[in-house]
């Protein structure tokens, strides 16, 4: 249905010519971005409910039980990540709280990298663009970085390389409210309209790239440089991916161009998963609270651990 309301407004209103790159690309362009908008409200505002259960402070005092440690703390972390909101401005307090709540490093780790990395807004437009398997693919993978880079940095006990004065700060505890249905009902109204007034733009900029992409963008260079015949296409991705920063509304459309134009799936996927888990500004943010070796030893993990995951993508898609 949206596909041919799509083919009705470029190729039927505007008068475009579906056999031209530009008819191609334009009629691209209205569906994704008609087809991406209309995922993102109906799966931000379920999202949103979701969280409405898992509020910071219910997080922070889940993950500090005493019973919550070893992998089975690593795993309800990593899942925790997802429904739990976080952005890189966020990074700093939240550390700072769950090592004050006692909870473990590597704990702290696998929700710190969960949270940005498998958010609703990737996982949506991977399923509109890509298809639930992927989508799906891409969750679980994200998931088990988060566990596995986690557990990595618990048994190396590290707590020495965290900045001295964050075990000082005594954050205390916050009342947690539980709202009503009617109120989550409101509230996840409200945050689809401010999420999508935040992102809009960057959904269109990114769909609009990935459709000049697809329509003009050279196939031989991307192929030479980043396609499958070339083994250290990974490598090359998540090199560029990690100082690059962007939203996974933005890099998304993107991501389908590259595919579109040879770049394997796998290849793809890890350079969106430096891009989102190993942001810059991320980066610059956790350094206020972890010692440079530590820092080090996070994006080397992740930056490892990602390429291994964008390989087994490439074999089994």
């Amino acid at each position: 249905m949206l596909k041919a309301f799509a083919d009705f407004v470029v190729y039927t209103l505007i008068g475009l010519n579906p056999q031209t790159r530009l008819g191609e690309s334009i009629n691209f362009f209205v569906y994704d971005t008609i087809k991406i908008f209309l995922m993102l409200a109906v799966i931000i505002f379920i999202v949103s409910i979701i969280r409405s259960f898992f509020p910071p402070e219910k997080t922070k005092k889940l993950l500090g039980e005493g019973k919550k440690r070893g992998i089975f703390g690593n795993i309800l972390a990593a899942l925790l990540g997802i429904v739990t909101p976080f952005c890189s401005c966020s990074a700093v307090p939240v550390f700072i709280g769950f090592v004050e709540s006692g909870v473990p490093l590597g704990v702290t780790f696998s929700f710190l990298i969960s949270s940005p990395m498998v958010n609703e807004i990737a996982v949506v437009m991977l399923w509109g663009l890509f298809g639930w398997q992927i989508a799906l693919l891409y969750m679980t993978t994200g998931v088990l970085i988060a566990i596995v880079a986690g557990l990595i940095i618990g048994k190396l006990r590290l707590e020495r390389y965290v900045e001295d004065y964050v075990y000082t700060i005594k954050m205390g505890d916050v009342e947690i409210e539980i709202p009503t249905w009617k109120q989550r009902i409101i509230d996840a109204k409200d945050y689809v309209l401010e999420i999508l007034k935040k992102i809009w733009i960057y959904v269109v900029i990114g769909i609009g790239i990935g459709a000049a992409m697809h329509g003009w963008a050279p196939d031989e260079i991307l192929t030479k440089y980043a396609g499958k015949d070339n083994p250290f296409a990974v490598i090359v991705a998540v090199l560029i991916g990690i100082p690059l920063y962007s939203n996974a509304a933005a890099i998304m459309p993107i991501v389908e161009g590259l595919t579109r134009m040879g770049m394997s799936m796998g290849t793809a996927l890890a350079f969106m998963m430096s891009v989102t888990a190993l942001s810059l500004p991320e980066m610059i943010i956790l350094r206020r609270v972890l010692k440079p070796k530590l820092l080090a030893i996070f994006i080397g993990i992740m930056a490892i651990t990602i390429i291994l995951i964008g390989y087994m993508f490439n074999i089994i898609l």
